[in-house]
């Protein structure tokens, strides 16, 4: 699991994405690249990571899902994810 910090900047940053996103596309589509810079860096979606939902982790993110692939083995054997079983053959 990622440290909760980690966890808590990154939930940060998407609430300032979210938050600035509108003005941020108003001023590309204007071309104003000064007032661009002198919004804050971290409302820039650039920043943001793909991480799991439940615990944090940035490896082997599974984007249809939205959690790691260690996460979505464990809920698919324990059928928490409907129509998702362990293949074999």
């Amino acid at each position: 699991m990622a440290k909760t910090s980690i966890i808590a900047r990154q939930k940060k940053r998407e609430k300032m994405v979210a938050q600035h996103a509108v003005k941020r596309a108003e001023l590309k589509k204007a071309g104003d690249w000064k007032a661009l810079d002198e919004m804050p860096r971290n409302s820039s979606k650039v920043r943001l990571k793909n991480r799991c939902q439940i615990t944090g982790r940035p490896k082997g993110y599974v984007r249809y899902f939205g959690l790691s692939r260690i996460m979505v083995r464990d809920m698919a054997l324990n059928g928490k994810i409907p129509g998702l079983k362990k293949a074999s053959w």
